[in-house]
């Protein structure tokens, strides 16, 4: 396993802010680890066994944390299993093969195994939509509908926003209103705006004490996204400072019939409040 913090009391102070976040969970949930080839993974599990299967795939430098506000709506309709990547800020295992290896789709396709899931469908973002993309293209039979907010693989990302986020994360309260700004909240409503700025405390900890990928997500070719048949929903932001909004966008065009492609506008990177249209799609399809 990798040293992906910093330092052990660093660790011990994410981890921990992590575990009271999981105490005060928004809805009744099973939470466990599930064994694979690449360490343990652990699951967050809400909702009826008798809805359909959800899969939740949070993004880089994070946990799933990033599900807090949209898994009590998600878990009304679906069983959903809000999953810690690997090598990330949760509590899977710190294992980070690379991406090129193949690796994150054989991770993802055991831990749906041990779930003893057939199939389901997946809602990702960010790094977790790049694992859904490579899981999809991989494995299409297991996939029943598919939901990427700013997905990567798609076109090269812009790598200065990940050390700009670093560098503001140091700067205490101005730095989370500079993050704030260059993940694209700037138009954001006031209501949600107290809800980022919690997300942007537990996200500047993670920053300041966590040692992110700097590996870039290499892009999948049209012969891969070929293989996306499953109904998909994909949204990007218009300012996004990451991901190269357009450039994704035609990628996907190209290469699939199957994708319904939304382009948000005054949103950057950090995609949020889009909880309705994730489940109109989603159960929209179910009936």
């Amino acid at each position: 396993m990798e040293n992906i913090y910093k330092s052990e009391v660093g660790k011990r102070e994410v981890l921990g802010q992590y575990r009271k976040i999981l105490a005060n969970w928004p809805v009744e949930n099973h939470q466990y680890e599930v064994e694979t080839s690449f360490g343990s993974t652990f699951v967050i599990e809400s909702g009826s066994k008798d809805n359909p299967p959800l899969i939740l795939l949070h993004g880089s430098v994070a946990n799933s944390f990033a599900w807090y506000g949209d898994v009590a709506s998600l878990s009304q309709t679906h069983n959903v299993y809000a999953i810690d990547i690997i090598g990330e800020a949760g509590l899977s295992a710190a294992s980070r093969p690379s991406y090129g290896s193949g690796a994150y789709a054989l991770w993802l396709n055991e831990t749906i195994h041990a779930l003893r899931l057939r199939s389901c469908s997946i809602v990702a973002m960010s790094l977790g939509g790049w694992m859904a993309l490579s899981f999809a293209t991989t494995y299409p039979e297991k996939v029943d509908k598919l939901v990427l907010l700013c997905p990567g693989g798609l076109a090269h990302e812009k790598a200065s926003f990940l050390w700009k986020a670093i560098f503001f994360s140091l700067l205490g309260k101005w730095g989370q209103l500079q993050i704030l700004k260059l993940v694209g909240a700037g138009h954001i409503s006031s209501s949600s705006l107290s809800r980022l700025e919690v997300d942007l405390t537990f996200a500047s900890l993670i920053f300041k004490n966590f040692k992110p990928r700097t590996a870039k997500m290499p892009l999948f070719s049209n012969q891969s996204l070929s293989q996306l048949t499953m109904p998909s929903l994909m949204l990007f932001g218009d300012s996004d400072q990451l991901i190269p909004a357009s450039k994704s966008m035609n990628r996907l065009k190209q290469a699939t019939q199957h994708a319904k492609i939304e382009l948000l506008p005054d949103t950057g990177h950090l995609i949020v409040n889009q909880t309705d249209r994730i489940l109109q799609f989603l159960n929209l399809q179910d009936s």
